[in-house]
């Protein structure tokens, strides 16, 4: 059931599921047969009328099969997608993983999901159908352990799907004899309006005196949830008895539509139409331009956009607050700012009716020049003190991003009054908008999806000037990073050539700095060195300080590697500085893990270490997947030359789980590789193979946020080393020791009077609980842990 009062639906469980925030009223039936369905099939779909609740099922289900999935239940919102260009990017987006791979994002998902017991639950995809279903086919046979979960208006039409149909809610018996209050009380659609309506109205009950109105509302609804809780809603001003009568007309108005149309559409979109009668004229109008947002916005988003003719600046507040009390816009929480959202079926309606005024074209331009406005004020303010506000701003609104450079890149700017080519000025916003987002792109989920408006930007927009030098050589880290070298090599001399015919020294810095990334990448340390020192010479020049601690990032590890110790520490120390005179922290934490790199090779553990969690400290609370890989790298590095292998070995594991989410192992750092080799290969060697895997697999186990919290040692003292949980149950391990004394299993089960197919398997599950093939490895298994008893 669809929730139309909400602090926030946006707080994230562990594992993928936005956190319930009103209570989940019946359709135990369907739960039960949905959790049936997916024990027998790998794709299930549930379908039913807009507003019947489907959503808030999938979630219960999810919630209720979650302890089933080792890898999670994850939720992809697709109401949002106006086309199918981004669906796979969306999945890829949902399940958090960092896009820095260059692969198309089907194939990213497939790789990543293909060793997975996951559950996708895929909402909202009627106007996506043929695009899901060929997703979910290509998803269900490369990955033989995820299974999916679908909304939609209609089934997917893959074969062995179970499809679902969500009624409308059970309504209170009509006629006589009466059924009793206790009775009436237990009909989920009059427990759910009490419910909803207590939210608004905390005095609200249903009494012998009213108990008939309330019935009558939720028969006149049809039993849908969503209407029931816009009916509720209105409590805050009408009476249940005024609802009624309302609902009585209106209904009686509008049931003359088509009879081609399920009557239930019909009553959702008179209880809307109803809504939309309630509002003032100017309330009406904001509603309409309001729908222009996706996934939500924030009152001066409101102000600028949805301002103008009819609605003055200074009235958008006071029509805001009246939207949230009519129930039309949801209120949200988010850290120190509000939002406001409306339920999907609400904005579409708005949508329309902004459709038919002629006006959509002139609001979704004034809505991309807000975000590209946005995108290039962050870009202003990146050095400074605003920087994680602004870093967490673009997430919220990533939604609306997107919205934007479609408009500039789609349909509009290619087949608009302007020709085949589009409008060059759409265009030219488009690239320069997504080359002002390269930190939103880089420090977030979104590498992907960034290289590719890039890409599509710079084959649509061709001329040879500033705006084109500058998304070639932002698109050229985006590359590194995605270790596509030969493509950001291409980008970068074509930068080069335009900064040398323009004389611009500031395109000239950063094609510098880039091309050293690459030098670097390939092994020519010492070309690297000379690439750096020319652009961190030009960036001083230009005065441009982030291009200035690029510089001095990369040119100190460079120096590092080399072995020039002391310059390498001396630049870093320059770094810092600069970063802590504008109050900077993205790349001072940058700037703390190239020194602590030098630290830990100058054999000062203890500075190195405190270095390398000061940094993480910070990428992890930016969520920032790349930097807090190359720290918990330098993190195993210092537990292996501390002796404390097996930390060093859960550390190894934990990098398996992030660099797979980011694309590559030490993506755009590739010359510190044999510092990884090294470790592994000395942590291997002291504790030996089977105890080597097993701590790795316990590390790759820890979720993203786990492995942070392991790295950083803030929930215990940093020498105490955890103690092993038993990963087998005591049968299992009776069993695993029987087959280290050679036992077979016709053996095992006699000596245990059990089945012999019991016994069988037991064993399989021993063997994939250890990650192990054959007998042999488990009799090695059981010697280690033996040994490992007695030296405790």
């Amino acid at each position: 059931m669809t929730a139309v009062t909400a602090s926030s639906t946006r707080r994230r469980r562990p594992n993928g599921l936005p956190a319930e925030v009103t209570s989940f009223v019946g359709r135990r039936h369907e739960v039960a047969a949905a959790r049936q369905a997916l024990s027998e099939s790998r794709s299930v779909t549930l379908t039913g009328a807009g507003g019947v609740g489907k959503t808030r099922l999938a979630l219960r289900v999810g919630e209720e099969v979650a302890r089933a999935f080792r890898d999670g239940v994850w939720l992809v919102e697709l109401a949002a997608l106006d086309g199918p260009g981004l669906l796979a990017q969306t999945v890829v987006e949902a399940l958090e993983i960092r896009g820095s791979s260059a692969s198309e994002p089907l194939r990213v998902l497939t790789d990543h999901l293909h060793d997975k017991q996951a559950l996708l639950i895929l909402d909202n995809c009627e106007h996506l159908v043929k695009e899901c279903a060929v997703l979910v086919e290509r998803l269900l046979r490369a990955a033989p352990e995820v299974r999916v979960l679908a909304t939609s208006r209609q089934a997917l039409g893959i074969a062995g799907e179970q499809a679902l149909t969500v009624p409308t809610l059970p309504l209170p018996a009509d006629g006589e004899p009466r059924e009793s209050l206790d009775t009436l009380l237990r009909s989920d659609a009059v427990r759910l309006f009490a419910e909803r309506a207590r939210a608004v109205l905390p005095t609200f009950t249903v009494t012998e005196e009213n108990r008939d109105v309330v019935a009558a509302i939720c028969r006149h609804v049809d039993g849908l949830p969503l209407a029931i809780e816009l009916a509720a809603a209105r409590l805050r001003a009408l009476s249940a008895q005024q609802i009624l009568d309302l609902l009585d007309d209106r209904f009686r108005l509008l049931t003359a539509g088509s009879p081609a149309v399920l009557p239930r559409h019909q009553t959702l979109r008179a209880l809307i139409d109803w809504s939309h009668a309630l509002c003032s004229e100017q309330e009406r109008l904001l509603w309409e331009r309001a729908a222009v947002f996706t996934d939500g916005f924030a009152l001066p988003s409101a102000e600028e956009v949805c301002a103008g003719p009819g609605i003055a600046r200074g009235d958008v507040v006071d029509l805001v607050i009246g939207l949230v009390d009519k129930s039309i816009l949801i209120r949200e929480e988010h850290q120190q700012d509000v939002r406001y959202r409306m339920l999907d079926t609400i904005r579409q309606y708005g949508r329309d009716r902004l459709a038919a005024s002629g006006q959509e074209d002139t609001l979704r331009r004034r809505h991309r020049d807000h975000y590209r406005a946005l995108a290039a004020r962050v870009r202003s303010e990146l050095f400074g003190p605003a920087q994680v506000a602004c870093f967490t701003r673009l997430h919220l609104e990533h939604a609306n991003l997107r919205a934007a450079l479609e408009y500039s890149f789609g349909e509009h700017a290619e087949h608009g009054e302007h020709g085949e080519h589009g409008d060059p000025d759409d265009i030219a916003a488009g690239i320069e908008m997504a080359t002002d987002l390269l930190y939103h792109w880089i420090t977030s989920y979104y590498l992907g999806e960034g290289r590719r408006w890039l890409d599509q930007g710079l084959a649509t927009y061709t001329e040879p000037d500033e705006i084109r030098a500058r998304a070639l050589w932002a698109n050229s880290w985006l590359a590194i990073i995605q270790a596509d070298m030969p493509a950001a090599t291409t980008m970068l001399k074509e930068s080069r050539g335009i900064g040398e015919r323009l004389q611009d020294e500031s395109i000239l810095g950063y094609a510098a700095l880039f091309s050293g990334m690459v030098a670097m990448s390939d092994g020519r340390a010492e070309t690297a060195v000379k690439l750096y020192e020319d652009a961190l010479a030009r960036h001083a020049d230009t005065q441009d300080p982030v291009g200035r601690t690029l510089s001095l990032i990369r040119l100190s590890l460079a120096h590092s590697f080399l072995g020039n110790s002391s310059l390498a520490i001396s630049l870093a120390e320059d770094c810092i500085a600069v970063c802590d005179a504008h109050d900077e922290g993205w790349h001072r934490a940058y700037t703390s893990m190239a020194l602590g790199v030098e630290e830990w090779r100058r054999d000062n553990v203890e500075r190195a270490t405190e270095l390398e969690k000061q940094s993480l400290r910070f990428n992890g609370s930016l969520g920032d997947a790349l930097g807090s890989g190359v720290n918990l790298e330098v993190l195993a590095w210092i537990a292996a030359d501390q002796k404390r292998y097996r930390r060093a070995a859960r550390l190894l594991g934990c990098l398996m789980t992030v660099w797979r989410s980011v694309g590559a192992p030490l993506s755009g750092y590739g010359h510190l590789a044999g510092y990884h080799d090294d470790c592994e290969a000395r942590t291997r060697k002291a504790l030996g193979e089977p105890a080597f895997t097993a701590a790795v697999r316990r590390g790759a186990r820890l979720s993203y946020d786990e492995a942070l919290a392991y790295g950083l040692e803030e929930d215990r003292p940093a020498e105490e080393e955890p103690a092993e949980p038993a990963p087998l149950t005591r049968r299992e391990t009776e069993i695993a020791r029987l087959v280290a004394q050679g036992m077979t299993n016709k053996e095992i089960a006699a000596s245990l009077v059990i089945a012999q197919r019991t016994a069988e398997g037991h064993i399989e599950h021993i063997l994939t609980k250890l990650g192990f093939n054959s007998r042999s490895q488990i009799a090695v298994w059981v010697g280690e842990q033996a040994r490992a008893s007695s030296e405790a």
